[in-house]
Order: C-alpha cells, then structure tokens, then sequence
C-alpha cells in the first residue's frame, strides 16, 4: 500500500509573498494615484486658464446681429421700402453629419424648392463651417410649427428671426427703388467681410443699390448661453446693431402714380424734374415688375416669364432706353442757330415739301406733304417743320451742330443717382469714326438735325436738356435723394444738392424767341400739340416729337388714317414745362408704339401735369396767365 505525498506548509515563505505582493499592488496604486493627481494638477492649475476659456466657448457664443435696413420714403414721407418681420430655416454646417440626408428628410417635413437648395448650396461655400447659412426664407405658421414638432431631430438647424424687405408700393416704384437679393460669391468678394457677416441680403438695382453704404448700416452682437445641445438658454450680453440711414427722395408717390396710370399699359417711359434745382419729381417705366418677387429669391418660372416677355418689364426705359428724339430736338437746335449766328429769328425759310442738298437729288421730306410754306423759328417749331431745320444744320456743319448740343447734356450720362445709366449717342464725326470706322457723309448731317439718324436719347437725358432749357441755360444734374435720417427718431437732414453746372452763354432774346415757340406748339392755331393746354391755369411750353424706328423703303407719305400702321412705325415723343414764365416741372415722355407725339405722349404729359398742379401748396405758384395767340403780323411771333 502506497504512502500520500504530503505537502508541508512554510507559512513564513507564504506571508513574505503576501508583503510582496501587497507592497507592489500599493506602489501601483499609489504610482496611479500620483498619475491621476499629477494629471489634475496640469488641467486645474497649470492648464487652468486654457481649458476654462475652451469651456467658456462651448458654453457661450458669440451672435452677430445684422443691422435693420434703411427705409426709404417720397418727398412726402410716403413709404417705398420697409422692413417686416419674418422667419427663416437656417443651418450650422459642422453641426451637421450628413448635409444631403438631413436635406432629405427635412424636405418631407417643410417644402424646399429646387431654388432654395440651389441657393442654399451656393451659399455654403461663401459662409465658414460654424457660421449659420439660410436655407428657407419667409416661413409660413404651419412650417414652423411642423418644425418646432421635429425640431429634436434636426441638430444643427433651427428657426430664426429676421427683418424681409417690403416694398409696398409694388411696381410702381420697381425701377427707381429697385430692389434687394442675397449676396452672391462675387459681390461677397467686394464687401466688408465684418460688416457683411449675419448680413443675407444687398442692394441689386436702383436705389437700393447706389447708396447701399447709407442703407446698410452696422452690425451688432448678443453673447448667448447655449446647452449641450447648442440650443440658446440665454442671453448674457447684446450690442445692438446701428440701423441703416433712411433716404428721402424728391419723387412724390402721388405724381408717380399719375404718370404711370396716364400710359394705361402702353410701353414708354416719362421723366419730370424741377428745373430750378433738378430734383426728380417723377420717374416711370412701363411696363413695370414686382420687386418683391426678387426678394425671397425669385423662381425660375417668374424670372423666365419676365424675361422672355416682349414689352421688357425688367428694362428700366427712364435710365437706360435708347430712343431716336425725333423733333424733340429742334428747339435746342433752333436756339443754337441763333447763337452761333446761322440765323436771325426774322429769318424765313420756305417749305416746299421737300429738301434737296446743293448738288444732289435725293431729296429729305418735310411732314407735311405740300410743304408749310416761308416760316421762320417761332412758326419752324409750332408746326415742327422739317426744312427749316435740314437747311439750318446744313449751314451749321455737324462739328458745330455736336458741340452745341453736347452743352445740354447730350451723348453722355447725366449723371443721376442711379447705376447703370446709359449715355444715349450724340451724332458727330468721332462718334461715327470710333463705332463705325467710316466717314461722315452730309446728308448724315441733314437728318440730325429733325433727331433722326444716329441720334439716341434716354428719356432722364431728355428731361434734363429741357429742364435746362426751361432754367434759361442753367444745367442741374437731376438728383433723387433730398434729405437722410439716422435712427427711428432721427431728424430729417436735408442733402446738398449738386452744384448747377456751368451756364450755357446765351442772349436772353434768343432763348425768348425758343420759348415762344414751343408756346406755339401748345397754344398756336397750327400747333401740333394745340389743344392741350385747354382747361389748364398755366401756359404750358412744348414740342412734339415723332420717330421711325425704321427706315422707309419708298418716298411716299403714310396713310394717316391708319393709326395701327403707324404705331407700330414711330415713337411718340412730348417734351413740356410750365409755367412758361417761371418753370416749376419739365416733363420728357417717350412711347414705345405711338403714331404721332401730338396725339398719344401729349396727352400723358398734360395728366401728370395736372397732377402736379394738384399737389402745389396755396399760393406756392404765380397768378395763373392766359397764353397770347401768335401774331400773324409779325411772322407768327407771340
């Protein structure tokens, strides 16, 4: 039988191992200990300062406030353009882990537009990752209380507050005011990246453009608590943002609306100004556009559909339609033939019908068939005739007859507050050579001097030669604003004026002899605007004007009964002031498809003209004058 082996138990080795083994376990520990006390001293006392800042950033941020758009405002105080409160979707990139599936699942929640996620994506590059970029504007109630309800689901997109410009007068102010959008990536590179930022929305057209500096003002900022969820819990401190300058502008909203309803939809343009100090009183284009379409982001459909219609409702005709003068010009031609001693105003001129160049047998038609017979200036520009004025400017050369008429501003910009105005053409020798690359031919020189040919005028070009004609030679730049206003409660400050521009040289008795023919256009018995100072306190001073826009294939005279044919011929032209005697208003009115100036851009002047007699104060004007009739004893001369 085999013995067990047995173990024999050495308690002291046992309890020499345990020493060990407590002693390492307690060196570890304490190892750890000192580790985790030495890691705490370096985040709590030498990395204090660093990690208290870091935790300061993830619990408050720092908001930019945009600053509340100036407003603008008529002569009147009526307003053009405000600010109304609105709501909108906006996103924090980094926040977000997948763009394209939370734009997914947020479409099936609030209705996003190709347009909007177009906008959105754009905008996205122009904006850094923590910055807040919108992606829906103007949010109805039912949108942001479905939001509100799934809002938990959406980190990093939120509903904000922001003020929408309004535009309440619509498209009667569309292309003087124009309007704002969002700030595209090459207007982001020319704008104050501070003063921009927070900021959706910049001045794209008219006024809202040119003086986008004055409207925009400054931005402001709100320290905000926010949770873990980056949701604000408070606010801990606000520097309010300084609103924009509002703008007064000299157009009076009740004139406006006069000259734009006078065209009952026919394509054209008129402009009015105070010749005393070149103050706006009333610019239209018609036909017009809504402009609060363009400020949410217009769709596709609406932008197309302005586009492609015929009549051109984006163009702004006052600023940049180009249009031939016609007769509109004979007046200022007419003084220049006195001034420049081509003629004498008892000089006569017979009008046979037609005109023949020395030497040459083309010959250059008179409007009236048979001719009106021997006239001289006053009777040349009541009855608009034609030879007078071929034979006038043939004597002057077109060297004399360019530089004359450039002293009205012709062929240049005139230099209004408003971006992209045209500068029309000024027919000359240089104009031709440098566009043309061809010479000047004298039968060029004929036609220039009845407005046709290269001739191209802006109706505000327009406006502003016969504002300085009325003015006795005196140019003013025609300006809109008159008076700004810092802050809700601010004062109206009035704005300098341009300074006039250097007086064209003139005998007095000239510009008399001028002025009383374009009495005579109104108030003559062959005036070709006679009638329409009928009924009115005032004496009214014009002239008419007709022009092709295209060329005549054959020499015969059109049926003038045709009305239709003839309109889709000419452009109806009127130029006008009154009173006579002390001009207060000049008035420049072009339409589009008219057949005579007499006949339809006549009777538009007279309404606004009425309209703006309406408006005048109580003993604001002089005693109302009774034209005289021409005395034909004295070769049609009032």
């Amino acid at each position: 039988m085999a013995l067990k082996s047995t173990r024999i138990k050495n308690e002291q080795l046992e309890a020499h191992l345990f020493r060990v083994r407590a002693l390492t376990g307690f060196v570890l520990v304490a190892f750890a200990l000192l580790v985790l006390a030495g890691r705490f001293f370096w985040l709590q006392i030498v990395q204090h300062d660093e990690y208290a800042t870091r935790s300061t950033q993830n619990r408050v941020h720092l908001r930019r406030l945009p600053p509340p758009r100036g407003l603008i405002y008529d002569r009147n105080g009526v307003l053009l353009a405000d600010n109304v409160p609105a709501f909108r979707l906006d996103v924090v990139p980094e926040r977000v882990e997948n763009m394209d599936e939370m734009l997914d699942q947020l479409g099936m929640i609030i209705p996003l537009s190709d347009q909007d996620i177009k906008d959105f994506r754009r905008s996205l590059k122009q904006h850094r990752a923590f910055q807040s970029v919108p992606l829906k504007l103007r949010l109805n109630e039912d949108e942001i209380d479905r939001f509100a309800i799934n809002r938990w689901r959406f980190p990093g997109v939120d509903v904000v507050p922001y003020l929408s410009r309004n535009y309440p007068q619509g498209a009667l102010f569309a292309h003087v005011v124009g309007h704002v959008g969002r700030i595209s990536a090459e207007e982001l590179k020319h704008v104050d990246p501070d003063r921009y930022d927070g900021t959706t929305h910049i001045g794209k057209t008219g006024i809202e453009r040119y003086y986008e500096s004055q409207l925009h003002g400054e931005p402001g900022y709100e320290v905000v608590e926010v949770n873990a969820d980056q949701r604000v819990q408070r606010v801990l401190q606000t520097h309010p943002p300084v609103p924009g300058e509002s703008l007064y502008l000299s157009i009076d909203a009740r004139l406006q609306k006069a000259a734009y309803q006078a065209f009952q939809g026919q394509a054209g343009s008129a402009v009015a100004i105070d010749p005393r100090n070149g103050q706006v009183l009333a610019m239209v284009s018609v036909p017009s556009f809504d402009p609060n379409l363009f400020v949410g982001g217009i769709s596709s459909t609406d932008y197309t559909q302005l586009l492609k219609d015929p009549e051109k409702p984006l163009l702004d005709r006052a600023i940049r339609g180009g249009y031939p003068p016609g007769s509109t010009v004979k007046p200022f031609i007419g003084l220049g033939g006195l001034e420049l001693d081509f003629r004498k105003p008892s000089d006569t001129v017979m009008s046979t019908g037609v005109f023949y160049i020395p030497g040459q047998v083309r010959g250059y038609r008179d409007d009236q068939r048979n001719g009106a017979g021997r006239v001289d200036l006053v009777q040349a520009i009541e009855q608009s005739v034609n030879t007078y004025f071929y034979k006038l400017v043939y004597d002057m050369g077109i060297d004399k007859l360019s530089t004359w008429m450039a002293q009205f501003g012709f062929g240049k910009p005139t230099g209004i507050d408003l971006p992209g105005e045209a500068a029309g053409v000024l027919p000359s020798r240089e104009w031709k050579r440098i566009h043309r690359n061809q010479p000047w031919f004298i039968g060029e020189t004929v036609i220039s001097g009845i407005g046709q040919g290269y001739w191209v005028v802006t109706p505000v070009q327009l406006a502003s030669a016969l504002a300085t004609l009325a003015d006795g030679g005196v140019p003013h730049r025609p300006h809109l604003l008159i008076a700004t206003r810092k802050g809700i409660d601010g004062k109206r400050t009035p704005v300098k004026p341009p300074a006039p521009g250097k007086p064209i040289a003139h005998d007095p008795k000239d510009w008399q002899v001028v002025r009383q023919g374009m009495i005579a256009v109104v108030n003559g018995d062959k005036g070709t605007a006679r009638g329409l100072g009928d009924g009115f306190p005032y004496v009214i001073a014009g002239k008419t004007g007709t022009a092709e826009r295209y060329s005549r294939t054959t020499n015969a005279y059109e049926d003038r009964t045709n009305l239709e044919a003839l309109a889709r011929r000419h452009r109806a032209l009127f130029e006008g002031y009154t009173p006579a005697s002390d001009p207060r208003i000049a008035v420049a009115v072009v339409v589009e498809h008219g057949a005579w100036g007499g006949s339809v851009a006549a009777p538009i002047a007279r309404k606004i003209f009425d309209a703006w007699l309406a408006e005048q104060p109580p003993g604001s004007l002089p005693p109302p004058t009774v034209p005289k009739k021409p005395d034909a004893a004295s070769g049609g001369t009032p």
